[in-house]
Order: C-alpha cells, then sequence, then structure tokens
C-alpha cells in the first residue's frame, strides 16, 4: 500500500472494540501474533479509570507521580498539589499494565500505600474475572458461565404490575410451575408490595401469605426460592419453610436482625441501595455522585452481612433501579452497572416493567412494558448483571440466552 493511500479510513483503518483481556488477546492473535506477545502485550490494551476516595494529599501526590512515571496519570483535587486541601478523591488513568507498575512502586512507600496498591489489584481482577458460585441450600448455581433468571411471584393484593396472587395457592403454583418450565432458575417470593408509595404490611399479613407459599413451593420445584422481605420474622419463617435466598430491598437495615437470621441458614442475602423507604422513596431523590453514593452503601451493606458471618462472596448486589432513583438515575445505573464488579460478588438488575420503561415509551402501562424490559436486561446483562428479576419469565430468558451469546461468547 502506498504512502498516498495508507490511514484512510476506507483503506482499513478503524477503532476496535476490546472490552476485557480475552478479547485485548483474540484481537491480537487475529493480525498473527504469537501467543508470548499477546500474554505480554494483552495489560497494554486496556485501559481502567479507578477511583479512589478520601486519600491524604501527600499519599495522594505520591500516587499521582508514580503514575506518571509508569506512562498514566492520576486526576486530584485541584489544590492538593498546593496541599490546600486535606485529603482528595483520586481518578487512577492507566492501562492494566502502567496500574500494576505504579502499584509495584506504591508497594514500597508509606502512607498507607501499600494496602492502596493491594486494593486497587483486587480490584482490577476483580473487575476482569466472574468466579465462584452462589450456594443455596442444596442448590449451586456457578457464576460466569450464564445469567440467571430470577422469576418474580407476588403473593399480593396490590403488586404494582397487576400479578398479585394473595391467598390463591393453585394459581400459584401453576404459575411457578410455569416460570420454571419458561427457564427460571430461582423464584422470588414477596407478601408486601414495595411500589413507590406502599405502606407496610403488618408482620402477621405478610408471615401468612409467604410461609405458606414458599413451603407449597419448595415442596414441588427444582429451583431455589428467594424470600423478598425486610423483616427477619418473615425471613426466618420463610427459611424454615424451605426458601434459601433472602432478598432485602433494605440492605439489611430496616431489620437489625436480618443478617444473622440469613446468616443462621446459611443462605445468600441480595442486598439493594434504596434510598429512603418505600412509602417515601420516590419523594424528589437527589444525589450528589449517585454511583458513588450507591456503592457506598453496598459496601455498608456487604459489611453487616459479613460481620453476621455471610461470606462476602455469597451477597449479590442491587443497585436499586427504581428505589429512590429518578427516570435519569435508573438510566445512569444501568449505563454504568459494571462499576459493581468491582467487589467481586454477585450483581443483580431488576428492572422488569419499571415506571422509568413506561414513562421513556410514552405512558405504558406496566402489561406493555415488555419490549421495554427486554431491552433493559439485554443491556444488564451486557454491563455485568449475573442475575436478572423478571416478571415475564418466557421472554427475559430469550432475551437472556441470545445476549450471554454474544457476551459471553468463549
Amino acid at each position: 500500500m502506498g504512502a498516498d493511500t495508507f490511514g484512510r479510513a476506507d483503506r482499513g483503518v478503524r477503532v476496535l472494540t476490546a472490552e476485557d483481556a480475552d478479547a485485548v488477546a483474540r484481537t491480537l492473535r487475529r493480525v498473527g501474533c504469537a501467543d508470548e506477545g499477546a500474554r505480554i502485550m494483552t495489560p497494554k490494551g486496556l485501559i481502567r479509570l479507578i477511583h479512589l476516595s478520601a486519600v491524604p494529599v501527600p499519599a495522594a501526590n505520591v500516587i499521582k507521580q508514580e503514575m506518571l512515571a509508569a506512562g498514566g496519570d492520576a486526576a486530584l483535587h485541584a489544590r492538593a498539589v498546593s496541599c490546600g486541601v486535606d485529603d482528595t478523591d483520586v481518578v487512577l488513568i492507566g492501562t492494566e499494565a502502567q496500574l500494576s507498575t505504579a502499584c509495584a512502586k506504591l508497594r514500597r512507600a508509606g502512607w498507607g500505600l501499600p494496602a492502596t496498591a493491594d486494593a486497587v489489584l483486587d480490584t482490577l481482577w476483580h473487575y476482569a474475572t466472574t468466579a465462584g458460585e452462589l450456594c443455596c441450600g442444596a442448590h449451586r448455581l456457578p457464576l460466569g458461565r450464564r445469567t440467571y433468571i430470577m422469576g418474580i411471584l407476588n403473593v399480593t393484593p396490590d403488586s404494582f404490575s397487576g400479578d398479585g396472587l394473595a391467598g390463591d395457592t393453585d394459581a400459584l403454583l401453576a404459575r411457578a410451575e410455569a416460570m420454571v418450565a419458561d427457564g427460571a432458575d430461582i423464584l422470588d417470593i414477596g407478601g408486601e408490595s414495595t411500589r413507590p408509595g406502599a405502606e407496610e404490611v403488618p408482620l402477621e399479613n405478610e408471615l401468612r401469605r409467604v410461609a405458606p407459599a414458599v413451603r407449597a413451593l419448595a415442596a414441588r420445584l427444582p429451583v431455589p426460592i428467594s424470600v423478598d422481605t425486610y423483616k427477619s420474622a418473615v425471613a426466618r419463617a420463610a427459611l424454615e419453610a424451605g426458601a434459601c435466598i433472602v432478598n432485602d430491598i433494605s440492605g439489611l437495615r430496616f431489620d437489625p436482625a436480618m443478617a444473622a437470621t440469613a446468616a443462621a441458614f446459611c443462605a445468600p442475602v441480595v442486598v439493594m441501595h434504596i434510598k429512603g423507604t418505600p412509602r417515601t422513596m420516590q419523594q424528589h431523590p437527589e444525589y450528589a455522585d449517585l454511583l458513588t453514593e450507591v456503592c457506598a452503601d453496598l459496601e455498608g451493606a456487604t459489611a453487616l452481612a459479613v460481620a453476621a458471618g455471610i461470606p462476602r462472596d455469597q451477597v449479590i448486589l442491587d443497585p436499586g433501579f427504581g428505589f429512590g432513583k429518578t427516570v435519569a438515575h435508573n438510566l445512569e445505573l444501568l449505563r454504568r452497572l459494571r462499576e459493581l464488579r468491582s467487589y467481586g460478588q454477585p450483581v443483580l438488575m431488576g428492572t422488569s416493567r419499571k415506571s422509568t420503561i413506561g414513562t421513556i415509551l410514552g405512558g405504558l402501562s406496566p402489561e406493555e412494558r415488555l419490549e421495554g424490559t427486554a431491552a433493559t436486561v439485554a443491556l444488564a446483562i451486557a454491563n455485568g448483571a449475573d442475575i436478572v428479576r423478571v416478571h415475564d419469565v418466557k421472554a427475559m430468558a430469550r432475551v437472556a440466552k441470545m445476549t450471554d451469546a454474544v457476551v459471553r461468547a468463549p
């Protein structure tokens, strides 16, 4: 190819898409790169931005120096260089190779930087790796191979989506069996509506709805049963009846006994972010930094679980789509969901039939939101979700299978 044509856009010059190490390695091998060369160059092909919170200014300046020396960079508060602030958040900018080089130097520094370096490397590993399995009683769900479908079963009279099955055991069993046949890997049983503005259900009512439903399903179906509750008494009754996962919208905070209850049964827990309560959460929710606040909340919930004896890898993170969020907040959560992969814990996303979908699609009712839900489920999987919580199991199982074929390609 002559010098006059080399580099023109119609002569084979393009930006490549390679979001993870495997994709970079495949890209390099396609041009004939040797395996050893691909191994060496792959970390140079992945640019990462890593956020560090409240770093003392002397340490932050050392971090910036080492990142610059490694060929990367670090963004600090504008007054950090002159020590005009005591501490600063830091955003590291560099390839994985540059970050590794800088961290090797930081391990020999002071100001607590060896621990920071180790945390950065651990986070990079977690972000890129899906490993382990969820241990749900007798059931084992290996992570990373495919997306799991959690089917929603509401034993309430006032579900926002109009699918409540309160008091009708035969209908509940029929729907549950159909969900499993359609591809549900987990069934999530809820006895209290948590739609915006919902009032709390008395404990006795929730127990009366949930425990018999769980007992009936656990005895007949070959999938794990999850209980959707923030009350430890309901969780205990459900776990005794055969449930093996606790799904708590409060992130273990509304009931101080919840974490210990789940731990006593060796049950994985879903910890969700919520701003306020179901009754108040949509009253003008505001955030200074949405993902920073959501992630800090989920870190706190994880700490509660671990302190109670639940292994960290059995704590499932749910950013709370629709729970104390505006439409713009929900869309940002979906776009940036992969940031939750930084913690090395399973990620759950529940967008099914939510009002954000109805709003964007022109005011559609919950039962008309299938296509919008499908789009959000596909995006959630592409952005790192391990579990999607859905009403329309057959359709979303197909969406997940198709999306997995793209994003989990060997």
